[in-house]
């Protein structure tokens, strides 16, 4: 077998190359090589030169990437892509492919993961570290050249190693779990994943928590992290070092599970959560002929709304529903605009208040009917869940309207008043982003 070892280096962030040495490796000897500079066509980073030593300077007359792609679609052709955290190597050269409009597939190998198997017992399985622990010398590192010829050091001690055949063999079987994931990340940490609900925190080597995600099935949706495509996932993917979880039952108490691990710990690979949610808000008002309009509000400020949500389609619906059963007109309800009377396929009971077929307090009188009802409905609710174990339950508490949180608690328990629950409630803060996921299970009609 032949493989290619490869090292690059990019331009950060934007992840251009700047740098690209591989030694075509036949497992004893190296039988050919090809180093270059790359002109990435956009600005190096001060702290990406101060770690390489390639400023813009040294890259100005190097060849384009286009330029050079052929030797290295050539030198590769037919040979297993080897690098030290592989996917980073494979996915930054396959990325400049890709905007040349040609698909770069080849079978890969990771050292890092080889590594971890075939020399157990390392506190650090960076290149660097690694390579002082095992004497191999490693002149240049962070450069392309120096660190690829490290690796070539590196990969042919693995090879001598006793179980290498049975290792490779199983890692090059493009169905092996263990090829798919994070090179920092033990297998143990993953296969002990439950196959549940619940949420899962990814954190880096140092523990700090990068990432908290929810899931129906923990385990399963974990792993789709590490199949993703795109550079968010692929960064986030090479920082893990761990995973922990919490098991939940439900989706729905993994969802506010997920919100408050998210704002406890503001991982950095969950920006968007932390965006308060747009809210869609119901308010009335009365026009010049005093027939009063329900029509919903854009904006997290609006004083005094009937109900709030977080999505167009559920005020819609909202709004369709207290049509329907209080024959409310949809053009006063804004179902349908820049209309003389209604028209709406589907709530035909108006009793005509839009063509003047119906008195003016006669209407109104439904509709501030409609409005008291959904202002004063029952507010303290408590939502079963499925338990984490078959048996258990659980349940959420919301009381006068506010949330109060979610609870275990064991089906042999007998419980015979509410206020009992508040033993096994286990407290949460409430706010917009909880109200936006209860709201379903709240405002009924």
């Amino acid at each position: 077998m032949i493989y290619t070892i490869i090292d690059v280096e990019t331009t950060g962030k934007s992840n251009r190359l700047t740098e690209i040495s591989i030694f075509k490796f036949d497992g004893n000897t190296v039988i050919d090589e090809f180093t270059s500079l790359i002109n990435p066509i956009i600005y190096i980073p001060d702290h990406i030169t101060a770690l390489t030593g390639i400023d813009n300077n040294l890259v100005a007359n190097a060849p384009l990437f286009e330029d050079i792609a052929q030797q290295i679609l050539d030198i590769t052709e037919d040979t297993v892509f080897v690098a030290h955290n592989v996917n980073f190597d494979y996915n930054a050269i396959g990325g400049e492919f890709k905007k040349l409009g040609i698909e770069f597939n080849r079978k890969k190998l990771c050292t890092v993961r080889l590594s971890r198997r075939l020399l157990p017992g390392h506190r650090s399985y960076s290149l660097g570290k690694l390579c002082k622990d095992l004497n191999i010398d490693l002149v240049g590192r962070h450069r392309a050249r120096g660190d690829a010829e490290a690796t070539v050091k590196l990969f042919q001690l693995m090879l001598e190693q006793p179980e290498a055949d049975a290792v490779f063999k199983e890692f090059l079987n493009k169905n092996s779990r263990e090829a798919t994931l994070p090179p920092n990340l033990p297998k143990e940490t993953f296969e002990a994943l439950p196959t549940t609900a619940g949420i899962y925190y990814f954190k880096n080597k140092k523990g700090k928590v990068i990432y908290v995600g929810k899931a129906i099935n923990i385990k399963k949706r974990v792993l789709s992290h590490f199949y993703s495509k795109t550079k968010k996932a692929q960064d986030m993917v090479r920082e893990t070092g761990d995973i922990d979880f919490e098991t939940s039952g439900s989706e729905l108490i993994a969802l506010l599970m997920e919100d408050a691990a998210i704002k406890h710990h503001f991982p950095i690979h969950n920006k968007v959560a932390k965006r308060a949610p747009q809210a869609f808000s119901i308010v009335s008002y009365q026009d010049r002929k005093g027939i009063i309009h329900l029509a919903s509000n854009k904006g997290n400020l609006v004083p005094n709304p009937i109900v709030t949500f977080y999505s167009l389609r559920e005020v819609r619906a909202f709004l369709e529903k207290l049509c329907a059963k209080y024959n409310l007109c949809p053009k006063y309800c804004h179902l349908q605009e820049d209309v003389s009377e209604c028209s709406h396929y589907n709530l035909t009971e108006c009793k005509g208040i839009c063509k003047d077929e119906e008195p003016v307090e006669t209407y109104n009188n439904r509709v501030l009917e409609a409005i008291y009802e959904v202002s004063n409905q029952k507010t303290d609710i408590i939502l079963k869940e499925k338990g984490r174990t078959e048996y258990e339950e659980a349940f959420i508490m919301i009381k006068e309207g506010e949330y109060l949180g979610y609870g275990f608690i064991e089906k042999e328990v007998q419980i015979n008043h509410v206020e009992e629950l508040e033993d096994f409630l286990i407290p949460q803060k409430n706010n917009r982003d909880i109200q936006k996921i209860l709201r379903p299970y709240i405002v009924t009609i």
